[in-house]
Protein backbone atom coordinates (compact mmCIF):
# COMPACT_ATOMS: atom_id res chain seq x y z
CA UNK A 1 0.00 0.00 0.00
CA UNK A 2 1.39 3.35 -1.21
CA UNK A 3 1.80 6.27 1.32
CA UNK A 4 -1.61 7.82 0.07
CA UNK A 5 -3.78 5.18 0.36
CA UNK A 6 -2.01 4.09 4.03
CA UNK A 7 -3.13 8.04 5.05
CA UNK A 8 -6.75 7.79 3.34
CA UNK A 9 -6.92 4.64 5.51
CA UNK A 10 -6.26 5.86 8.54
CA UNK A 11 -8.33 8.98 7.87
CA UNK A 12 -11.59 6.43 7.26
CA UNK A 13 -10.60 4.59 10.75
CA UNK A 14 -9.76 8.03 12.70
CA UNK A 15 -13.65 8.99 11.37
CA UNK A 16 -15.19 5.22 12.79
CA UNK A 17 -13.23 6.08 16.36
CA UNK A 18 -14.54 9.47 16.22
CA UNK A 19 -17.92 8.19 16.25
CA UNK A 20 -17.21 5.52 19.00
CA UNK A 21 -16.08 7.90 20.92
CA UNK A 22 -19.31 10.17 20.93
CA UNK A 23 -21.26 7.05 22.04
CA UNK A 24 -18.75 6.93 25.19
CA UNK A 25 -19.27 10.42 25.55
CA UNK A 26 -15.54 11.36 25.18
CA UNK A 27 -16.61 14.90 23.17
CA UNK A 28 -12.71 16.55 23.19
CA UNK A 29 -11.41 12.72 22.11
CA UNK A 30 -14.05 12.58 19.43
CA UNK A 31 -13.12 15.82 17.90
CA UNK A 32 -9.81 15.00 18.19
CA UNK A 33 -10.10 12.14 15.95
CA UNK A 34 -12.18 14.06 13.36
CA UNK A 35 -9.97 16.66 12.81
CA UNK A 36 -6.72 13.84 12.85
CA UNK A 37 -9.12 12.35 9.89
CA UNK A 38 -9.17 15.55 8.14
CA UNK A 39 -5.31 16.14 8.39
CA UNK A 40 -4.19 12.55 7.52
CA UNK A 41 -5.94 13.18 3.83
CA UNK A 42 -5.03 16.62 3.28
CA UNK A 43 -1.99 15.44 4.17
CA UNK A 44 -2.60 12.40 1.37
CA UNK A 45 -3.93 15.21 -1.45
CA UNK A 46 -0.76 17.20 -1.07
CA UNK A 47 1.21 13.91 -1.06
CA UNK A 48 -0.56 13.86 -4.40
CA UNK A 49 0.74 16.88 -5.84
CA UNK A 50 4.48 16.11 -4.39
CA UNK A 51 3.89 18.30 -1.07
CA UNK A 52 4.55 17.73 2.35
CA UNK A 53 4.82 19.88 5.51
CA UNK A 54 6.41 19.77 9.26
CA UNK A 55 3.28 20.90 10.65
CA UNK A 56 -0.23 21.06 11.09
CA UNK A 57 -0.14 24.36 9.90
CA UNK A 58 1.48 23.81 7.39
CA UNK A 59 -0.58 21.31 6.46
CA UNK A 60 -3.70 23.38 6.96
CA UNK A 61 -1.80 26.36 5.00
CA UNK A 62 -0.85 24.27 2.00
CA UNK A 63 -4.15 22.87 1.63
CA UNK A 64 -5.64 26.38 1.72
CA UNK A 65 -3.21 27.79 -1.10
CA UNK A 66 -2.80 24.26 -2.85
CA UNK A 67 -6.52 23.19 -3.10
CA UNK A 68 -8.68 25.87 -1.81
CA UNK A 69 -7.23 29.03 -3.25
CA UNK A 70 -6.33 26.98 -6.95
CA UNK A 71 -10.43 26.25 -6.53
CA UNK A 72 -9.87 22.56 -6.25
CA UNK A 73 -12.28 22.84 -3.53
CA UNK A 74 -14.80 25.18 -2.65
CA UNK A 75 -13.60 27.45 0.31
CA UNK A 76 -16.23 26.28 2.71
CA UNK A 77 -13.60 23.44 2.97
CA UNK A 78 -10.63 25.32 3.98
CA UNK A 79 -13.13 26.93 6.66
CA UNK A 80 -13.94 23.54 8.34
CA UNK A 81 -10.61 22.42 8.55
CA UNK A 82 -9.09 25.45 10.38
CA UNK A 83 -12.66 24.97 12.45
CA UNK A 84 -11.78 21.15 13.33
CA UNK A 85 -8.13 22.08 14.30
CA UNK A 86 -9.23 25.13 17.07
CA UNK A 87 -12.20 22.81 17.72
CA UNK A 88 -9.28 19.86 18.51
CA UNK A 89 -7.08 22.48 20.25
CA UNK A 90 -10.13 23.23 22.61
CA UNK A 91 -10.83 19.42 22.80
CA UNK A 92 -7.23 18.65 23.77
CA UNK A 93 -6.16 21.64 25.31
CA UNK A 94 -8.58 23.36 27.23
CA UNK A 95 -10.41 22.08 30.34
CA UNK A 96 -13.11 18.90 30.43
CA UNK A 97 -16.10 19.11 29.08
CA UNK A 98 -15.42 22.16 26.94
CA UNK A 99 -16.79 20.10 23.83
CA UNK A 100 -20.51 20.08 23.41
CA UNK A 101 -22.34 16.33 21.93
CA UNK A 102 -23.47 18.82 19.21
CA UNK A 103 -20.26 20.16 18.61
CA UNK A 104 -18.76 16.58 18.70
CA UNK A 105 -21.31 15.60 16.35
CA UNK A 106 -20.88 18.61 13.72
CA UNK A 107 -17.57 18.34 13.62
CA UNK A 108 -17.51 14.35 12.77
CA UNK A 109 -20.11 14.66 9.68
CA UNK A 110 -18.13 17.77 8.62
CA UNK A 111 -15.17 15.75 8.69
CA UNK A 112 -16.54 12.56 6.67
CA UNK A 113 -17.99 14.62 3.94
CA UNK A 114 -14.35 16.04 4.01
CA UNK A 115 -12.68 13.21 3.90
CA UNK A 116 -15.05 11.68 1.29
CA UNK A 117 -13.99 14.73 -0.93
CA UNK A 118 -10.75 14.69 -0.46
CA UNK A 119 -9.89 10.87 -0.99
CA UNK A 120 -12.31 11.28 -4.02
CA UNK A 121 -10.01 13.47 -5.23
CA UNK A 122 -6.90 11.64 -4.54
CA UNK A 123 -7.89 8.41 -5.91
CA UNK A 124 -9.08 10.10 -9.11
CA UNK A 125 -5.35 11.22 -9.74
CA UNK A 126 -4.40 7.74 -9.68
Amino acid sequence: MNETASLIEKARRYLKSAKTLIIDGDYESSVSRAYYAMFYVSEAALLKKGLSFSSHKGVISGFGKHFVKAGIFGKQMGRELNRAFEKRQIGDYGHAFAISSQTAEQVLETAKEFVDAVADWVQAQS
